[in-house]
């Protein structure tokens, strides 16, 4: 199973970015889209795990705060802001986050912990990454996808 795990996407979806989409069986977002659209997009390449961003306002008051699910054997626990995670989590092998807009790939607690970075406008002078992960056999392989400085 491939999915495509991304975050602060802040209403820009890159083509490079959609390119990877395309290949994957299940996206996952970590909060910051910012608009429907992109929402309504990113539901068109795969099905869609997606949490709300402390940008995503009013339009977006029915996406979750968290979301714990479980794709291929593997269990992920999303959420947008690294300091919402619970203390304890149980059950979980993979907590994905954005936010900080850093990439982060980490093992910590007996889980693995992904930050994808953002995809979505630069900001500062910070690197536009996302996450290609591929699960075998309930091994994970994490890949950091760069995405190229191009003025959109």
């Amino acid at each position: 199973m491939k999915l495509a795990i991304l975050s602060d996407t802040h209403g820009l979806l890159r083509p490079q970015v959609v390119e990877h989409l395309k290949a994957a069986d299940v996206i996952l977002h970590g909060g910051d889209i910012n608009k429907q659209a992109i929402v309504d997009e990113l539901r068109q390449y795969a099905p869609l795990y997606i949490v709300r961003g402390n940008n995503d306002k009013e339009w977006a008051e029915e996406l979750p705060h968290d979301v714990t699910v479980t794709l291929d054997g593997v269990t992920f626990y999303l959420v947008h802001n690294k300091k919402d995670i619970p203390p304890h989590l149980s059950g979980v092998d993979v907590v994905v986050f954005g936010h900080s807009h850093k990439y982060v790939q980490e093992e910590k607690d007996g889980m693995l912990w992904l930050n994808p970075g953002s995809c979505g406008p630069r900001r500062f002078h910070q690197e536009i990454t996302m996450m290609m992960v591929e699960i075998t056999s309930k091994t994970i392989h994490v890949e950091k996808v760069l995405i190229p400085h191009v003025t959109p």
